[in-house]
């Protein structure tokens, strides 16, 4: 099947030579005009990307023959929406369901050609699914959990709420290193850390608070009374990491420097000002606490030979 931008796409009712519904042709995603296509219908003026299956045609600009689908394509449910322009082919950057979907069939071992034969849809669909983000239907889904072997909830990220790190070890895992130059990158990109203190009462404690990086320091607010507060004036561990539980993969970063209080009005000032977020556990929190890190070290595991 080939099209040109412009042409018409029709979706066939249950009644032979009659138009269910119809759009316009607006982007293509190969230069060779084959599926998928983005459609403009005509009864919503909503874009969506099409990959056609067996009762759709295309009836080309100047009204020509129509032309027929032929082969296993997905059911005309498989329609997933994007956006009013077309996106570059080269894009990878999968959604959360497609990353599941990866990663529950590579590891049953099967092929996206013998996935998309028991969950009967278009190899094309699930490789775009899998590569970019997708809303797929309910029953799209439901034929994916049944050909995995899993569930809906599961490949919608049911398992949300429990502890990071319940998933399955990967086959060949790779555990490296990380050089200062990546922690910093990686430190200055998160929001929630976790700062080592001990308190007064000399139990050590481990906190979460949210931070910024602020010319290469670590900076966090809190109230004078709280934990937190005991991290100043002392030299204190500072950690942030990253678990993706559908990948198996993840990073951490450990900081460790002397922490001070923010006592310059001005200072005080310009970090409240400039502040990406404000702390998640409320109340008033005008004390800032600054660490300068003097070591930075962090670890990273992936897949074996990424």
């Amino acid at each position: 099947m080939r099209a040109h931008l412009g042409d018409q796409l029709v979706i066939e009712g249950p009644a032979t030579g009659v138009a269910r519904r119809d759009g316009e042709i607006v982007g293509l995603h190969h230069e060779d005009g084959t599926p998928p296509y983005d459609v403009r219908w005509s009864d919503t003026d909503e874009v969506t990307l099409v990959f056609p299956g067996p009762d759709a045609h295309v009836r080309p600009l100047r009204h020509g023959p129509v032309a027929t689908v032929h082969g296993s394509r997905p059911p005309a449910d498989e329609m997933v929406t994007a956006s009013r322009a077309a996106r570059p082919s080269g894009t990878n950057n999968p959604g959360d369901i497609g990353r599941r979907v990866a990663v529950e069939r590579r590891r049953r071992g099967l092929s996206r050609e013998e996935t998309a034969g028991l969950a009967r849809m278009s190899p094309d669909y699930l490789a775009y699914l899998e590569v970019r983000p997708a809303d797929p239907t309910v029953a799209t889904l439901i034929r994916l959990a049944d050909a995995l072997g899993t569930t809906v909830a599961a490949l919608r990220g049911g398992g949300l709420d429990r502890p990071s790190g319940q998933g399955h070890a990967l086959l060949h895992p790779e555990l490296r290193d990380l050089d200062p130059e990546e922690c910093r990158t990686l430190l200055s990109t998160h929001g929630v850390g976790r700062v080592s203190v001990s308190p007064s009462d000399g139990r050590p404690a481990v906190v979460p608070v949210n931070y910024d990086v602020v010319d290469g320091a670590i900076v966090f607010r809190t109230a004078p009374d709280s934990v937190a507060a005991a991290a100043a004036g002392r030299e204190v561990a500072f950690e942030v990491d990253h678990v993706d539980d559908a990948l198996s993969q993840g990073w951490s970063v450990l900081a460790v420097g002397p922490a001070r209080a923010v006592t310059d009005p001005d200072a005080v000032r310009a970090l409240t000002r400039n502040a990406h977020t404000r702390p998640w556990a409320g109340g008033e929190r005008q004390m800032w606490v600054s660490i300068r890190p003097t070591s930075l070290t962090g670890r990273r595991i992936t897949p074996a030979g990424l």
